[in-house]
């Protein structure tokens, strides 16, 4: 949460001329309902499903920069969507920045408690091995703008060697 995933991902796709994806909006576009609405009626178990089948819709799509939800890696079947639909990117930011970058937002359903450090902390213990796991690159977003981070992006993709 708050590495930059949205923001960056659409000027990569901008850069690649790619259509740009996003796996919450597109859930909260099929469902009318917003991410924290669908936390409150169907508990994360139920919004995991949920975007469980977004990204397997979306991995399928040849062309398409695509930006999921932080705790999509938890799922095995998603990282494996991942890796097989094209090249993972992983955004890496430091809590401390994550702190920064999500504090006034309200659509964080997982950060609604009373120590929301401790909780992107114990997120980032669980989530790091695995996003490392899936990821071609890792990319440190930490005091960065947008734009240097993209730049950073496409000169290292352009090394990585054919899949």
């Amino acid at each position: 949460m708050g590495a930059g995933k949205s923001t960056i991902g659409r000027l990569l796709a901008k850069e690649l001329r790619l259509p740009f994806k996003d796996s919450d909006k597109e859930i909260e576009l099929r469902t009318g309902a917003n991410i924290p609405w669908i936390f409150d009626k169907e508990g994360e178990p139920g919004f995991r499903d949920r975007e469980q089948a977004m990204i397997a819709e979306l991995c399928e799509f040849d062309g398409v920069v695509l930006a999921t939800g932080g705790g999509a890696v938890m799922r095995e079947a998603n990282r494996r969507a991942l890796h097989a639909g094209g090249r993972v990117v992983y955004l890496h930011a430091s809590v401390e920045q994550q702190v920064g970058r999500t504090a006034r937002d309200r659509n964080r359903p997982l950060l609604r408690t009373a120590d929301p450090a401790k909780t992107l902390r114990d997120l980032l213990a669980i989530r790091d091995p695995l996003y490392r796991e899936i990821a071609d690159l890792v990319v440190e977003t930490d005091e960065r703008p947008p734009r240097m981070v993209v730049l950073d992006i496409l000169e290292r993709l352009q090394q990585l060697p054919p899949r």
